[in-house]
């Protein structure tokens, strides 16, 4: 397994729309072990997610997991998923403003506002059909990784730039906010 590097914002692959896998290359070792550096990578900066452009790979490839993540003490848990050609439908009108950050653009957070509800169309790791609902967290996690695929960062879906921060200033002023909200 190996550490892949990390696209950051400005390279062009960061706004490319990602190519298909071919289902039947699914299997292939060579799909399998870029799966695997793709989570290692993942889980070595600490990403609630990862998706293939962000390590220079233009396939439709994403992973995500949140166990214990020091970047999101509080989220709810999400067991590790691979969704390979995914398709996500919203299943509500109902969004949900929340604070976001992405291994592409480092030490930057902002407000983004997602869909509460979507319906995941994917395959996994093994080539096997997956159509289920996602709420919440995990909801946001599969649409920011999956906008990773159409050519998007976070920063295009925010309604508003008055949010954006860097980390420092966040775990400062915002997090220190909620705090005392709480």
């Amino acid at each position: 397994m190996a550490i892949l590097k990390v696209a950051r914002l400005g390279h062009p692959v960061l706004r490319k729309v990602a190519e298909p896998v071919a289902i039947e290359g699914i299997k292939s070792p060579q799909v399998q072990q870029f799966i695997d550096d793709l989570i290692e990578t993942m889980i070595e900066y600490d990403g609630a997610g990862l998706a293939a452009p962000q390590v220079h790979v233009s396939q439709q490839i994403v992973v995500f997991e949140v166990q214990g993540n020091p970047r999101y003490p509080d989220a709810e848990s999400i067991p590790l998923t691979v969704l390979i050609n995914p398709k996500i439908t919203p299943q509500t009108k109902e969004a949900d403003e929340d604070w976001e950050g992405c291994l592409s653009v480092p030490d930057l957070r902002g407000k983004v506002p997602r869909f509460t509800q979507v319906k995941i169309e994917a395959y996994d790791r093994q080539g096997k059909r997956l159509n289920y609902v996602a709420k919440g967290f995990e909801a946001r996690v599969a649409q920011h990784e999956c906008d990773h695929l159409l050519g998007k960062v976070f920063l295009d879906r925010m309604t508003s730039m008055e949010s954006l921060s860097f980390v420092k200033e966040f775990m400062r002023y915002q997090i220190g906010k909620q705090a005392e909200k709480e």
